[in-house]
């Protein structure tokens, strides 16, 4: 079993900051990537931002340049700096994790039970 847990959500003004993090625990081989998602009511879940093993990372247009994922492989945690946030932003942030389970042959998807960020003044 491998299970994520996540912390750091909560409500904020306009233009705050907050920091997510997730850390991964279980029976883990390896992990290629994390990640975070978000769903706002009434919409779809959408992709934050990814990191991969190697440190590539990738990020949804409407948070470049404000929010900033990173990772520690050593603690098998993933962190997501959120800056200058809006109302728009305001969702349910789920942590995502591609794992490789040990006695697994392939890579599978683990989630987070979420954490509500509100963006509100």
């Amino acid at each position: 079993q491998v299970q994520l847990v996540e912390s750091g959500g909560g409500l904020v003004q306009p233009g705050g900051s907050l920091r997510l993090s997730c850390a991964a625990s279980g029976s883990i081989l390896s992990i290629y990537a994390m990640g975070w998602y978000r769903q706002a009511p009434g919409k779809q879940r959408e992709l934050v931002a990814a990191v991969t093993t190697g440190g590539s990372t990738n990020y949804a247009d409407s948070v470049k340049g404000r929010f900033t994922i990173s990772r520690d492989s050593a603690k098998n945690t993933v962190y997501l700096q959120m800056n200058s946030l809006k109302p728009e932003d305001t969702a349910v942030y789920l942590c995502n994790a591609r794992v490789v389970p040990i006695g697994a042959r392939g890579e599978y998807d683990y989630w987070g039970q979420g954490t509500q960020v509100t963006v509100s003044s």
